[in-house]
């Protein structure tokens, strides 16, 4: 495993333009830690969104995780660019000839995916445990490591989508159109989300629980829902305009369930594609 990792590791250092997205990746998740903890005045009024209870424990895991999991495209552009590289260079041709099989090909990506993933994953812990200790009014040790289940819905979420992007890139070959094919793909899924309301308005058939649920960005989606109306002054404002959410922000364990299932999908199609292609 590790020789596998190392042969990995070796191919992105010597690439400038993974080493630069990543880079970049990591640093935005502190530049939207450090937006939201600037004071900003306006018309004489002090504000700062780090007061208004975002950062507090443990609500902080749940908006930091959900954050953050918009900025994967960054770490995705990465490893489809790896994958696509290998075709471009022809080093996959040169590893199988030199003695790596095609099942230790794709295994050596996957081992790609997960430490990029673990690495994203701890990245963002430090950044949250940091500016929880620093702005949230809770800090009872019970208290600040409580919801850790976000941080595994986050590591899931990556590796899920990660394997799809690999999946993707092995099917393709181009890094560009693998990208575009994910895209539209997102397209897809909404564009079955509005068919699906259709139906819904028109024949009370609820489809969403049925289907929506198990497509797989829709499922990476559902892994973490959106913070902002868990927080206290959202509901209160709520409250005094006759509106109630009864939303359940838990991380739910047949998305975990079904996201695995995905995860376990693209991987083996990645090695079903290479195993058939003639290289």
């Amino acid at each position: 495993m590790l020789r596998l990792l190392n042969i990995e590791l070796q191919k992105i250092k010597y690439n400038k333009a993974a080493k630069i997205i990543s880079i970049v990746y990591f640093s935005l998740i502190c530049f939207i830690a450090f937006i939201v903890s600037i004071e900003f005045n306006f018309g004489g009024i002090n504000f700062r969104v780090a007061d208004q209870g975002i950062f507090n424990f443990p609500f902080i895991w749940h908006f930091n995780s959900w954050m953050a999991a918009w900025l994967k495209i960054f770490l995705a552009i990465v490893i489809v660019s790896i994958v696509a590289n290998e075709y471009s260079y022809r080093t996959l041709k040169q590893n199988l000839i030199d003695g790596l099989s095609k099942k230790e090909f794709i295994i050596s990506k996957v081992l790609t995916v997960v430490l990029f993933s673990i690495v994203s994953t701890v990245f963002l812990f430090i950044v949250s445990l940091t500016l929880g200790l620093i702005f949230s009014d809770y800090t009872e040790f019970s208290i600040i490591f409580s919801d850790l289940e976000y941080l595994f819905a986050y590591f899931l979420k990556l590796i899920c989508f990660f394997s799809f992007c690999m999946f993707l890139a092995f099917w393709v070959k181009r890094s560009a159109f693998a990208l575009g094919f994910l895209g539209l793909w997102q397209v897809i899924e909404g564009l079955i989300a509005i068919l699906f309301q259709f139906i819904k308005v028109k024949t009370d058939v609820n489809l969403f629980d049925s289907v929506y649920n198990f497509l797989p960005l829709n499922a990476m989606s559902d892994l973490i829902t959106e913070p902002f109306s868990r927080l206290g002054a959202v509901q209160s404002a709520a409250n005094q305009l006759g509106e109630n959410f009864n939303q359940n922000y838990d991380v739910q364990w047949s998305t975990v369930l079904i996201t695995m299932g995905w995860t376990v999908l693209f991987i083996y199609g990645s090695y079903a594609i290479l195993k058939r292609r003639d290289l």
